[in-house]
């Protein structure tokens, strides 16, 4: 028996969980508006649905009353995530209140954008597959059209190699996590070289829109780069103002998105 436990417990640090245990259903956060619980996950849900997540990645949110804390869920596959996982964290990357409840190993991606950035309430991580090739090659992903105008802005690649060697590609520690929110400087998305990528936002509904549609845009690049020929990008101006169209008929498409989860939010 207590080799198998071994076996369990050397899994779960190989895959980033900080904890194993038995998950005892908890209550939601207590102080927190119940709207912003359901929008992380409801945002795990949707980006499950698409497939940008899989059984990794994650959501959060900044504390609405408390700038210096954050809300995610305990580590657990995004599609699976229900109000009663949602954990609160400092910006340290600790557990408010664990419960024996295991956490994500790469919560620093969070807590250290959070850190560097006041403006930002919510942040994804994806391992999007349309994404990666752009963390590797060297062609910069930029916005082919409008649903993605944000990257407009343009989107950096961190590379982990930089500073910290050969690593397992992972963002254990506030070290890693802050260089990777110094790429991203005041962007709404950076790539993650051989990773993934982080989109951030005011609001989870547009961290996740940015997750979707920067994986969309992607698989829409790529397909333009192989007709040949340089793609007519869009500019940075186009970029802003479109973007800012977005944003405001954001709820139209979130909604759609929503009810298409509807059946596994009801589980």
């Amino acid at each position: 028996m207590w080799e198998r436990l071994g076996l369990i417990a050397a899994f779960a640090a190989l895959f980033g969980l900080a904890e194993v245990r038995a998950q005892a259903p908890v209550s939601p956060t207590v102080a927190v508006d119940l709207a912003l619980i359901d929008d992380i996950v409801t945002g795990s849900r949707i980006l499950a649905d698409f497939g940008v997540l899989d059984g990794f990645g994650h959501v959060s949110a900044r504390h609405p009353t408390n700038p210096n804390h954050f809300l995610m869920a305990r580590s657990l596959a995004p599609a699976l995530v229900t109000a009663d996982d949602i954990m609160e964290f400092d910006l340290d990357g600790n557990a408010v209140d664990a419960r024996g409840r295991s956490v994500f190993l790469e919560r620093f991606i969070h807590s250290e954008i959070y850190k560097a950035r006041p403006d930002v309430m919510a942040v994804v991580h994806t391992h999007s597959p349309g994404v990666v090739p752009f963390t590797i090659s060297q062609v910069p992903l930029r916005a082919v059209y409008h649903n993605a105008a944000f990257l407009a802005a343009g989107a950096p690649v961190w590379d982990i190699r930089k500073d910290f060697g050969e690593t397992d590609m992972l963002v254990r520690n506030a070290a890693i996590g802050k260089t990777l929110a110094q790429t991203l400087g005041d962007r709404p998305v950076v790539l993650m070289r051989g990773h993934g990528d982080v989109t951030v936002g005011p609001a989870v509904k547009v961290a996740v829109f940015r997750a979707y549609y920067t994986d969309v845009n992607a698989r829409l690049q790529a397909q333009a780069v192989a007709l040949g020929g340089e793609p007519n990008y869009l500019t940075p101006a186009e970029g802003v103002k479109a973007d800012a169209t977005n944003l405001v008929v954001l709820d139209r498409v979130w909604n759609l998105w929503k009810m298409r989860v509807a059946p596994s939010l009801a589980k």
